[in-house]
């Protein structure tokens, strides 16, 4: 189990690759280091995720119904543009054409732990997205932890 933590800003190169921080590898299991899922998130960034943790991620989506608009929405927007990642010998991962063009990254990334997956932002992005909240941290943090403290009893 991955606990990815921290936020990063990094270079992307002309090759859309970017460095994956030290600090975020040593969080991994030394059995999957390597090798990642990458695809699209919500709210215009990209998750990276290590692989045990798409193993879980897969087999939610195995539980979804092909009967369902909704699920097969989903799960085609997922899975139509993931791609298998590996770190390269200087720790970098290329991100891929299609997936950067959907979140707009450019030539800086955000780059953040997310206990089970990174996500990867472009800066103006991200900056926009925590701008652009109606609501406090604390006010989010109130409603979203009383549900789990209650979800707990």
């Amino acid at each position: 189990m991955s606990s990815l933590k921290g936020s990063y800003q990094y270079s992307v190169d002309n090759k859309g690759r970017i460095n994956i921080p030290s600090k975020l590898r040593k969080m991994l299991s030394d059995d999957i280091k390597d090798n990642f899922i990458i695809t699209r998130g919500f709210d215009k960034c990209l998750y990276v995720y290590p692989l045990d943790e798409w193993a879980k991620v897969e087999q939610e989506l195995r539980k979804l119904s092909n009967y369902n608009p909704d699920h097969r929405l989903f799960s085609r927007t997922i899975l139509d543009i993931a791609s298998d990642v590996q770190l390269d010998s200087q720790a970098r991962i290329t991100i891929p054409a299609e997936l950067r063009q959907y979140a707009g990254i450019d030539s800086e990334v955000i780059i953040i732990g997310t206990l089970d997956k990174i996500e990867l932002w472009n800066p103006q992005i991200y900056s926009e997205y925590k701008n652009n909240q109606s609501e406090t941290y604390e006010s989010v943090a109130a409603k979203v932890m009383s549900t789990v403290s209650d979800n707990a009893k």
